[in-house]
């Protein structure tokens, strides 16, 4: 059990970025404007290529400053695919640097329970850019929140986190999630089946 399954029953959904240009748009909605949605973040999200655009097998996320502006992309499958329970896999290169914050995170496609917190977050992965290396998967709940300072997760360090890929990944079973890198547990969530 410390090691990511090898083999998945059967694949749902990928995308492989094949196709040079915007991504795929029957696969992936841009959300777009500015203060980062609650993180008071600097930057404007776009759907412009100077931000994001598929090129030689790999999806580019850049983050640009111009005429003292930042712009990035955030890209969701919101409406397009869901999933509850499974294996979610990335493989991905991040950038280093203060200010910097790449995520890989599951968001519910309805709030049932309420607003965030309450109706859950999981973050596969998310990168300080001022603490290179360190990485770090989360859970976010109506009771694990970093508001009521009970936030639940783990961290590892990943060697060159920002010159090479790495897979970053959740097993999300009803009973747990577990976090890895590059296939090594790093992390696991028990569900307490208290609360939602």
């Amino acid at each position: 059990r410390g090691v990511a399954q090898t083999d998945c029953s059967y694949l749902v959904w990928s995308d492989e970025f094949e196709a040079a240009g915007a991504p795929d748009p029957s696969k992936w909605n841009f959300e777009t404007g500015g203060g980062g949605w609650g993180n008071n973040e600097l930057q404007y999200y776009t759907e412009s290529r100077n931000n994001s655009y598929v090129g030689n097998g790999t999806l580019k996320i850049h983050a640009k400053k111009s005429n003292g502006t930042w712009t990035s992309a955030r890209m969701v499958t919101y409406g397009k695919s869901s999933w509850k329970y499974g294996r979610f896999e990335i493989k991905a290169k991040l950038p280093s640097g203060k200010g910097t914050w790449p995520a890989l995170w599951m968001m519910p496609q309805q709030s049932a329970y309420g607003t965030w917190p309450k109706s859950g977050e999981i973050d596969i992965m998310e990168h300080v850019g001022y603490d290179l290396g360190r990485v770090h998967g989360t859970v976010h709940t109506e009771a694990y929140n970093h508001k009521n300072n009970t936030q639940r997760g783990g961290n590892v360090f990943v060697n060159n986190v920002n010159t090479q890929f790495h897979v970053y990944s959740a097993d999300w079973t009803e009973n747990e999630i577990r976090w890895f890198v590059d296939g090594n547990l790093y992390f696991t969530f028990t569900n307490e089946k208290k609360t939602y």
